[in-house]
Parts: structure tokens; sequence; C-alpha cells
């Protein structure tokens, strides 16, 4: 089975953005699509000192502008959602395909304004008290990911653990 959900990272990169965010995907077949610049080295010497040993799982592109990446995958303007505490409306109102792309903005500035107003129906937000400022990034990937696959009966990963038929 092939990828299920396409995650995009906007300018990814930096102290509140952990290698765990891209450690998801190889975990739940999600292809990993970065926007630069990022806050990150992606080189193999890179990766190889970091100690991502999961890295080689990672299916990643990387783009040098959303342009770029709505050029080489035009469909993604027609199943995208994005997550903002801007949005006007919680991710549970959201019905993901199984090829929907999962749009992240970097955790100190989140996606741009022109990106959020042009796709304003397909802008979502974790719920949260009022005066927080944001969920941490990992955490708000993990969530809507797994949102994505569970509406889409989680194809392709493992539906019982080893308790089942006890």
């Amino acid at each position: 089975m092939g990828e299920m959900v396409r995650r995009a990272e906007y300018r990814a990169g930096g102290a509140g953005d952990p290698a765990e965010l891209r450690q998801y995907c190889p975990d739940l077949r999600c292809r990993l699509h970065l926007i630069r610049p990022l806050g990150f080295d992606i080189s193999d010497r890179a990766v190889k000192r970091a100690g991502l040993d999961y890295w080689h799982l990672v299916h990643v592109a990387d783009y040098e502008d959303l342009d770029a990446l709505f050029a080489q995958h035009p469909e993604a303007k027609d199943d995208l959602w994005l997550a903002t505490t801007k949005a006007p409306r919680d991710y549970t109102q959201a019905r993901f395909s199984p090829d929907c792309w999962l749009f992240f903005g970097k955790e100190t500035a989140g996606l741009p304004e022109a990106f959020r107003l042009a796709h304003y129906d397909r802008c979502l937000r974790l719920p949260m008290r009022e005066e927080a400022r944001s969920l941490n990034l990992s955490n708000s990937v993990a969530i809507l990911t797994y949102e994505a696959l569970r509406q889409n009966g989680f194809p392709g990963l493992c539906g019982t653990g080893e308790m089942k038929n006890l």
C-alpha cells in the first residue's frame, strides 16, 4: 500500500520543531513535503549525525516555495487542509479524503496570511483555551494526521497489537 496523507511543512525548523515531526511519516505511511527555507539540514551527513536511523523510511521532497509545490502537485489545491490557530472552525468538522494534503506552518509564525485567506474554508484549528497561544507543532501534526487516518479506516496500518485474542 502506498502513502496516505501528504504532509507539508511550511518553513519548518528551529528549536520548536524537533525531529519527531518527521518520525510520524514512516510510522503512518505519510509523505513529507518541506517548503523552504528550512531551519534544519536534511543532507545525508546531517541526518546521520543527528542519529535519525529511520530517515531512509521517510519519503521527503522539498520545494523553494508554495508555488513550486503547487506547480509539481496541482492536485494539492483541490484537497488541502491548513492547520492554524486563526481558523473559523475546528478539525472535527473536516472530512478528510485518503489523498488529502495537511499543511502546517512554522511553530513560531504559522502559515502565511495570504495562503490562509485563499483557502479560508479549508482552515482548521485544534480547540484550546482562548488565552493560550498554540499547541506544540508536533502534537498538532499527530492529532490532525491521526484524525485523517481514522476517518479513512487507518489504511495499511496495523489494527491490532500482540494482545489480540487473549
